[in-house]
């Protein structure tokens, strides 16, 4: 009799550990987070079916977008609010996908004002070891070993701890744990964007305009002031970076351009990216280009960008580009 009790809780075990986390609705979705609230607006606008949960204060909107079963969030800025909404997403929605959409600082000087980027990889360069010199840490004994602390150094292709930006401030990897790698974890220095959906990605040609829907004057014409002067484009592949910290600094922005071949700079997707890792969840992020990071010279392009609405229009533009590309592409067969 024990034995036929201990196979029922068993069995009950297994089936709540397999049941999906949908803590208010269980239809399978797609996640949209974004950072920018004019822009999650306007995929709101254009959901079908709407309905809205509060959750903690956060507006979560479930529909039909493009076909596909979605549910939108604004997130607000900064890393912890990414990973706190990013969480909350997946533990009251069957999410299948995840898509975080926003605007971002330029790395890299090629890029233009209004480009939209989809790395495949995002990484967060400023979870550091703060040595008290120059030297590379040892506090566990031998150069770079930091285990000890349970802290793992960031390296490069000759598995050297990668250059500080400042005298003692190495980058490290992050601790990710779930439940594919338990109890042990692993540790990472990047998050591989989905490859299904950077694929996708790499097949539409959205529309990106030079003038955002406010550059039109009274008179119809378009108002050149508020149009950026190079055409926008979409840019696949690359390094995204995060960080909790506003971007104002050239020189740090050089650094990362040179020592990591970063492209992007912002503050949410590294965050949703490591609990998209945790939770096994796939996921992809469009960012569009708003300046060029902790540059101190005026740029018009960048007012443009803002004043006209241009920034919002043109991730929007990506984002359901993708989403129509995601809803019409061959399924895969099951074995």
């Amino acid at each position: 009799m024990r034995a036929l009790w201990a196979l029922i809780l068993l069995a009950l075990s297994a089936s709540v550990q397999a049941a999906p986390r949908c803590l208010s609705e269980c239809t399978p979705r797609i996640g949209i987070v974004s950072a920018f609230g004019a822009e999650a607006d306007l995929l709101i606008a254009e959901t079908t079916r709407k309905r809205t949960w509060t959750l903690a204060g956060k507006r979560y909107t479930t529909g039909t977008l493009r076909g596909l079963r979605v549910v939108i969030v604004l997130s607000g800025v900064s890393m912890v609010n990414s990973a706190m909404v990013t969480q909350q997403m997946l533990d009251h929605f069957h999410i299948e996908r995840l898509i975080m959409s926003g605007i971002a600082g330029g790395l890299n000087p090629a890029q233009h004002v209004g480009d939209v980027t989809v790395p495949e990889r995002w990484a967060m360069p400023m979870e550091v070891y703060w040595n008290a010199d120059t030297q590379v840490p040892a506090p566990c004994g031998k150069s770079a070993d930091v285990g000890c602390l349970g802290l793992k150094l960031a390296t490069g292709a000759d598995g050297q701890p990668l250059p500080p930006y400042a005298p003692g401030l190495f980058m490290r990897e992050t601790h990710v744990l779930s439940a594919a790698n338990a109890p042990h974890g692993e540790f990472r220095f990047d998050y591989p964007v989905d490859a299904d959906m950077l694929a996708v990605a790499r097949t539409i040609a959205p529309r990106l305009e030079r003038c955002g829907p406010k550059a039109r004057l009274p008179s119809g014409e378009l108002d050149a002031k508020q149009c950026v002067r190079e055409q926008p484009t979409l840019r696949v592949g690359g390094l995204g970076v995060s960080a909790p910290v506003f971007l104002a600094n050239a020189a740090y922005r050089q650094y990362l351009f040179d020592t990591l071949k970063a492209d992007t700079f912002e503050m949410e997707t590294a965050a949703l990216a490591h609990v998209a890792r945790a939770n096994g969840v796939p996921y992809i992020a469009f960012r569009s280009i708003s300046d060029l990071a902790g540059a101190t010279e005026f740029n018009a392009d960048v007012g443009a960008l803002f004043m006209s609405g241009l920034a919002e229009a043109n991730e929007a533009a990506v984002t359901l580009a993708f989403l129509e590309a995601w809803a019409a592409r061959p399924k895969k067969k099951r074995p």
